[in-house]
């Protein structure tokens, strides 16, 4: 897949700081703009307005997630073990189209909510045809949806933090994945799952 031009990411990388710092309507067009050090009118050539904005940023977190699938799928350690792993993981190209995302759901900005539905739906739909049992899926899915909290906490990258905890922990929380992985199979070969 070819990348975007070069004034077009730095556009979009200028709204995503800016929403994700001040808030989405502190990212007008102007603010965009001279974020980006590009000129209103180099930006109106890439986005016609500031909802085209924002559906670049929807875009772009649908191509930063099917990579991480794709990764995931592909992932030796399986799907569980590499979602509750890649949870502590923020500052990332996907984190940050996520956060940004969560921000314009927050304002109701149209798809916004119905994106991150996508992308929570294609990590559980993984998770969920490796374990067999969707009590399990939801189980992992939320371990490592407390993991991203904490992650991305304000001040989490200090030592003392819930962040640093985890990262830390993050072998014994992988056991803990492996046999609620186990529990699932047990069910199924059972036929209680």
């Amino acid at each position: 897949m070819a990348r975007p031009p070069a004034a077009r990411e730095k556009i979009l990388a200028a709204y995503c700081e800016i929403v994700s710092s001040e808030g989405e309507r502190a990212a007008t067009l102007e603010a965009t703009a001279a974020r980006a050090g590009v000129s209103k009118g180099g930006l109106l050539y890439h986005f016609k307005s500031k909802d085209a904005l924002a559906d670049g940023v929807l875009e772009r977190l649908g191509q930063a997630a099917e990579a991480d699938l794709a990764r995931m799928r592909a992932s030796p350690e399986g799907p569980s073990r590499y979602f509750v792993r890649t949870s502590v993981e923020t500052g990332t190209e996907l984190d940050t189209f996520f956060v940004v995302v969560m921000r314009l759901a927050a304002g109701q900005h149209p798809g916004a909510a119905e994106a991150l539905a996508a992308v929570h739906g294609s990590w559980w739909q993984l998770i969920r045809e490796e374990v067999g049992d969707d009590a399990v899926a939801d189980t992992i899915m939320l371990i490592g949806d407390g993991i991203y909290h904490h992650a991305a906490m304000p001040g989490s990258g200090s030592t003392g933090s819930t962040a640093g905890y985890f990262r830390g922990r993050l072998d014994a929380v992988l056991e803990q994945v492996d046999e609620l992985r186990a529990l699932a199979r047990a069910r199924t070969a059972s036929g209680a799952g």
